[in-house]
């Protein structure tokens, strides 16, 4: 019970900080550059420099009906977390941008996109983490994809381009709008960082047509390192081939290709990102 409840709160913190990094983001760096992330932050970016309403206002404005009409999509939970995550989104957007009236920390376009793209993928991600939606998007595409066989990522990438297309009429600069896909791509990759962790390690596969048991034995004497061996045959069936399958940390992947090298220098060697390792 108490684990379970550490948890809860945990993601709740998680919610709070995310809801204010990703608040921070678009007071410091967007919003005074004109430049528009994806999602409900940058459509209400958009919407503030067509009508002056408190960027914070429009957040909630957009989301809050998406919400309640998808209640039913999301769960109970889901949908009472990400109403308070929105609640967290406007209030700090409004708090920093027309309270404490936070200037710009760069008008530097590069800068303001890279470290923007920044503060909302790390707070989106910490969002995700704590079990909740920055609404938007998401919950459109949800609302989607339950009627019809359109994936959730098409969706998301068009409301995406329609926000980005947006900005660019609304700021008259087509030059913005590519500053705003720069900002989008740095938070989709700080998303990816912050749920999973920026990936260490690799997976290999090696082929050759000599004995594998005696180079993974070599592999394991060397460098302490264990894979498993998939026994089969080409696709034509005339020939026996082996693969040698394993996990291996980026920095020690050189020292393994000079040794698989030095056995056999016709081998096949595949080299595959590893996103997610889950279990040991």
């Amino acid at each position: 019970m108490k684990s379970v409840l550490r948890k809860e709160i945990l993601n709740y913190l998680f919610i709070v900080s995310g809801s204010f990094l990703l608040a921070f983001g678009v007071v410091a760096f967007l919003s005074p550059n004109n430049i528009a992330t994806g999602g409900t932050a940058g459509l209400a970016i958009v919407l503030h420099h067509v009508i002056d309403l408190p960027i914070g206002v429009w957040m909630g404005l957009i989301n809050v009906p998406l919400v309640l009409i998808s209640f039913k999509y999301l769960g109970k939970q889901f949908a009472f977390k990400t109403i308070l995550c929105i609640l967290f989104i406007a209030l700090f957007v409004d708090l920093l941008a027309e309270i404490i009236q936070l200037q710009a920390l760069s008008n530097e376009l590069l800068l303001a996109t890279l470290y923007g793209g920044i503060c909302i993928g790390t707070g989106l991600g910490l969002i995700f983490k704590g079990g909740a939606s920055a609404g938007g998007a998401t919950i459109i595409a949800r609302l989607i994809t339950s009627r019809t066989s359109i994936k959730t990522s098409t969706v998301i990438l068009v409301l995406d381009g329609i926000v980005i297309v947006s900005a660019g009429i609304v700021f008259k600069s087509i030059e913005l709008s590519l500053w705003s896909m720069i900002g989008i791509y740095t938070s989709t990759k700080l998303i990816d960082v912050v749920l999973i962790g920026a990936p260490t390690q690799k997976i290999v596969h090696i082929s050759s047509l000599k004995n594998l048991n005696e180079l993974s034995k070599m592999v394991f004497e060397n460098m302490g390192i264990s894979g498993t061996i998939v026994k089969g045959e080409d696709i034509s069936g005339k020939e026996h081939k082996d693969i040698i399958f394993l996990m291996i940390d980026k920095n020690r992947l050189n020292t393994l290709k000079q040794l698989v090298h030095q056995y056999d220098d016709q081998v096949k060697m595949i080299v595959m990102e590893a996103a997610e390792i889950l279990g040991k």
